[in-house]
């Protein structure tokens, strides 16, 4: 794409990444085919290819951004489908990062659209005040029905039926290895997850110490930054990774570490894009070496070597998260993983496609979110499948609002097929429980996880 940014424009950092993004995509559409909004709507300019036509054109003019970009731009998911469709290589997502904070700076959104989008920024990241609205939220359900905005009722529909207990496993502290040591590692322990679900931390801290890995939860530690990234909201994105960065040095710098675990796949992708972020900054040298470190649990656990496990007889439907195969194009590990702990593992038609959670998405954009939850669903219950395993508390959290299937993290289901205890939303639960929409005919068996 030939693109007419000025040298004064240029000397921009943020401009000339665009610019080299835009200069690589050659208009070949094969975006089109794998974008979730593209295929729900029909609308040109809502793909990657109509989006990067209108930040082109806002960017190149250097103009504020107007209503109908913004509105296609918050439509985009940010599912990066489109980066591993793309035959060209563009990387859409430090584009698409560009044009959200170039919204945020030159964009005034209508006033409860603003209020909206602050309260998020100031809840979300929070685990204290994620949990005080959630227990807000649980008393306001049944009255979603008088809510004026269909955001306000996604968000009340979306609160969990029960907020779990607080974990101290989040409290700073170092976890010792069950036998020898092999790795020392720090985990993140995310913000929305530790209010959401306790279960997937502890779940991965009992399974990291069982195969020899030192865990490490520093001090200093946050949200990773991509709920108000994803906002365009700079400055905050980078102050909350700007102390993980320096919280994990201090720990890579006192003792060393072998990796930065993350088992939000969300948060792996934002983490591992640190090193871009903070490239013309004083903390780029340790925000490249942090991103370098980062890696998904499944990755790690590749690495650990986890026994084989005998075959459990229950069936286990795989949600890839967006982030996870798009975002850090790891596509095969956490199957793997899965099958090698004697799990039948199942995926869904279409699993490329988003389940429409995406972060924010899911309360901002509740028409799409939906519509994409209800096919993501579909396919799922397809497979008649007794558990659905998913890499992502946002994922899980959108899928699991839409279905009878139990849904837990994968990590879950690994520590509990190598000694761990049944995952607590298991608890009561024997297979051929769930209600799938489409059987195939199979036989569901009761066999239990060895130990």
């Amino acid at each position: 794409m030939q693109t007419t940014f000025t040298e004064e424009q240029l000397k921009d950092p943020a401009i000339a990444r665009s610019n080299e993004v835009l200069r690589s995509c050659v208009h070949c559409g094969f975006c089109t085919a794998t974008c979730p909004t593209y295929q729900v709507l029909g609308d040109e300019l809502d793909s990657p290819r109509g989006r990067i036509y209108l930040i082109k054109d806002m960017l190149e003019n250097d103009r504020p951004a107007d209503a109908k970009t913004v509105k296609h731009i918050d439509r985009c998911l940010s599912c990066l489908a489109c980066m591993t469709t793309c035959p060209s290589g563009v990387h859409y997502m430090h584009l698409v990062d560009h044009a959200r904070a170039h919204i945020e700076k030159t964009y005034k959104r209508p006033l409860f659209e603003r209020v909206l989008r602050w309260t998020l920024a100031r809840i979300l990241p929070y685990p204290t005040r994620f949990r005080v609205a959630l227990l807000g939220a649980k008393i306001g359900r049944p009255f979603a029905f008088l809510m004026p905005d269909a955001r306000l009722k996604a968000m009340l529909a979306m609160a969990p039926k029960k907020v779990p207990p607080v974990s101290r496993n989040d409290d700073p502290q170092t976890f010792e290895p069950k036998d020898e040591k092999r790795m020392r590692v720090a985990l993140m322990t995310g913000c929305a997850q530790r209010a959401l679900n306790t279960d997937i931390n502890d779940a991965t801290i009992r399974l990291l110490r069982r195969f020899g890995a030192e865990v490490v939860i520093a001090e200093g530690m946050g949200c990773c930054g991509a709920l108000v990234h994803h906002m365009g909201k700079e400055d905050e994105s980078h102050a909350a990774a700007a102390k993980n960065i320096k919280a994990w040095m201090a720990e890579d710098r006192s003792e060393g570490l072998d990796a930065v675990v993350i088992n939000t796949s969300g948060c792996g992708t934002t983490v591992k894009d640190y090193g871009h972020m903070f490239r013309n900054e004083a903390l780029a040298e340790d925000a490249a070496r942090v991103s370098d470190l980062a890696a998904d649990i499944s990755e790690v656990l590749m690495k650990l070597d986890l026994p084989e496990g005998a075959p459990k007889g229950i069936r286990v439907a795989y949600h890839a998260a967006c982030s996870l195969q798009h975002g850090q194009q790891i596509k095969t590990f956490p199957k793997d993983l899965l099958k090698k702990a004697g799990f039948e593992v199942v995926e869904p038609a279409d699993p490329h496609l988003c389940c429409g959670s995406a972060g924010t998405y899911n309360l901002m954009q509740p028409e799409i979110s939906a519509k994409l939850k209800a096919r993501k669903v579909r396919t799922l219950e397809a497979k008649a499948p007794d558990i659905i395993a998913a890499g992502n508390i946002g994922c899980m959290m959108q899928i699991g609002s839409g279905t009878d299937v139990p849904i837990v993290h994968t990590v879950e289901l690994l520590d509990w097929a190598t000694g761990g205890p049944k995952p607590p939303a298991l608890e009561g639960w024997e297979p051929g429980q769930g209600k799938p929409a489409v059987t195939d005919g199979r036989k569901n068996t009761t066999i239990p996880i060895l130990k």
